[in-house]
């Protein structure tokens, strides 16, 4: 028989006050002093579950498990235990593989509860084994909601075998927890998982393997959230048992563990049943018997780890932010790199148009056969016919269409575009290849232009051009000869226009543009300002050029997006460090106010004679 409980809420946090009686670890706490507690914890909560840790960065995976592991530990301890502080207590017994746990339960609850044996891992899913009066409170599934509860013995880890023992005082559980070393990884974590819901933890290791780094790592984080610890030595030859508990004694001491009541268990045969003699068991079971029947002792141990948890969950929080806000500018960056290559390629046209590099080659070329025929006079007003023959005279070349001009004006452009964007697409990538985060998002198709650049930058130009005709026709200074000289001249003015718009002084020839030009650009700005006048070209020319570097740089945009598009999928909101810290902030305000912890020094009562059987 399965049940499950009931992951996804906490009905009653919000009713701590309501539900304590007086033997409730609450104590003379003030009423109500709690109850921000779990709103607080709520919020908090809820702000993890917000933060994302997707770029590749070294801080990324320990942010994950943290976040993971805090997020466990609201869920399964700390919103769980302050809805019922008078719940029963829960001990977790934890250790090394092979320590023996599962026989130490077995024998303390005078029952075969959990399989015990040479292979392992022996236990693959945790047992719970608790008094038939307490069964509700473990059946129901508030604390630890995220496994499934059975009756019967299970391989899958994310299961909870209930088992009831009547030797067991009411008041008390055990928890056999998987192995914190086991060779399964969801077994390892699981045991992680397992002991930071714990009210108190029985750390189970043997004479073999007491220094072993694995179980102080979990002791030194058991130290650092205030959890209440107890050990057994177990397995120990009982001429050495006097230097081995003095030596683990020394080194509980050295962190700041030299409080936790140790118990040592001599090597030593099990009966038929597997469980070791009473004898050997007697100080531990009798300890655990006094702790069942105490409960304010029972109402200390809640409490100083409660208090212990709530009190590491601030720093630990703020550690989560500062990762949060190490992604929120690995982002930023990312994104930085890109853009600037882009303003890069942006630069190269506008200093493109400026130079005079464009008036160069095809167009130069095109432009003078054009201008050369005397088409394109003979189109105009007679009022600056005088000025064709000084204008024909300046140039030379055959007659050619005003579309081989049209041509060489896109084919110029559009090379240059594809050239500049292959740049920023190179460095960009780049960028991005020496940044950690960068190069975990790159793809090879990065490293160029998009495949269709060429089509759209032409199309771009097509656009541009019909752009120009139209603001002639728009915004030239004598309508009258636009409607007489018809199309022609319109076609022709504009791209007149074109070409001022790739001249930095508006005609005014540098010695550059008169040696390449031979004059070229003197003809153009004279032909301008015979129809609209010298304010008017300029104007023209200038509106034209900024409709062109407009058009371009939405080019660029949509190119430079192909990198952030990938930066905003991983983008962290940009207020995720401050809302943790903002949350965390809460729950401690939360802490002080409802008291939990009012005792001095350890919660637990000593061991008798240093618990040696």
């Amino acid at each position: 028989m399965t049940t499950h409980g009931d992951p996804a809420t906490h009905a009653g946090a919000p009713a701590v006050a309501a539900r304590t009686g007086p033997d409730d670890a609450g104590g003379d706490r003030p009423a109500g002093a709690a109850e921000g507690l779990p709103a607080a914890l709520t919020g908090l909560r809820a702000a993890i579950a917000a933060a994302r840790f997707p770029l590749a960065l070294p801080s990324a995976e320990p942010a994950r498990r943290t976040a993971t592991g805090l997020t466990d530990q609201l869920d399964d301890y700390l919103l769980p235990r302050l809805a019922r502080l008078d719940a029963p207590l829960l001990v977790v017994v934890g250790g090394s593989t092979g320590a023996g746990k599962s026989t130490l339960v077995n024998s303390l609850v005078q029952a075969r509860v959990s399989a015990a044996g040479v292979l392992r891992p022996t236990t693959r899913s945790p047992v719970l084994v608790c008094n038939p009066a307490d069964a509700a409170w473990f059946r129901q599934g508030e604390l630890l909601p995220g496994l499934t509860r059975t009756t019967e013995p299970s391989e899958n880890p994310g299961t909870l075998q209930l088992v009831t023992a009547p030797a067991l005082p009411a008041g008390l559980a055990f928890l056999d927890a998987p192995d914190i070393d086991s060779v399964v990884d969801a077994n390892r974590a699981l045991a992680g998982q397992l002991l930071a819901a714990a009210d108190l933890w029985l750390f189970v290791t043997t004479a073999a393997r007491y220094a072993d780094a694995v179980p102080w790592e979990l002791l030194r984080s058991a130290r650092a959230r205030g959890t209440a610890v107890a050990m057994v030595l177990d397995r120990v030859p009982p001429e050495a048992a006097d230097e081995i508990a003095a030596h683990l004694s020394e080194m509980l001491a050295a962190q700041d563990l030299g409080a936790a009541p140790l118990f040592v268990l001599p090597e030593t045969w099990v009966d038929g049943q597997g469980l070791l003699p009473d004898r050997v068991t007697a100080p531990l079971a009798g300890w655990f018997a006094r702790l069942a029947a105490d409960a304010e002792a029972r109402s200390a141990v809640v409490r100083q780890t409660l208090d212990g948890a709530l009190a590491s969950l601030h720093p630990t929080v703020d550690a989560l932010a500062d990762a949060a806000d190490e992604q929120a500018a690995a982002a930023d960056a990312l994104d930085e790199r890109v853009r600037a290559a882009y303003r890069g390629a942006e630069r190269t046209v506008d200093q493109g148009l400026k130079d005079g590099r464009l008036l160069r080659g095809e167009v130069l070329a095109r432009w003078q056969e054009f201008v050369g025929t005397g088409e394109f006079f003979r189109s105009l007003e007679a009022r600056i016919g005088r000025l064709r023959d000084r204008v024909v005279a300046a140039v030379t070349g055959r007659p050619a269409p005003a579309a081989e001009l049209r041509n060489a004006i896109e084919s110029q452009l559009v090379t240059l575009l594809r050239g500049v964007s292959a740049e920023a697409a190179e460095n960009a990538y780049t960028g991005w290849k020496a940044h950690p985060a960068g190069a975990a998002l790159l793809e090879p198709e990065l490293a160029h232009p998009s495949a269709d650049l060429p089509e759209r930058a032409e199309r771009l130009v097509r656009d541009w051009q019909r752009g120009v005709l139209e603001l002639v026709r728009a915004e030239g200074g004598d309508r009258r000869f636009v409607a007489r000289t018809a199309a022609y001249a319109v076609n022709a003015t504009g791209l007149a226009v074109m070409i001022a718009v790739f001249a930095a002084t508006a005609f005014i020839p540098t010695g550059l543009e008169v040696a390449t030009g031979a004059g070229t650009t003197v003809a153009a700005q004279a032909v301008l300002q015979a129809i609209f006048g010298d304010q008017a070209v300029r104007n023209l020319a200038s509106k034209a050029r900024v409709d062109l570097l407009d058009r371009i740089g939405a080019l660029l945009t949509e190119e430079a997006d192909r990198f952030l598009a990938r930066t905003a999928e991983a983008r962290p909101a940009t207020d995720t460090g401050d809302a943790l810290r903002r949350s965390a902030r809460e729950v401690e305000k939360a802490r002080h106010r409802a008291g939990l912890s009012g005792t001095s020094g350890a919660a637990l009562p000593a061991a008798d004679q240093g618990g040696r059987a």
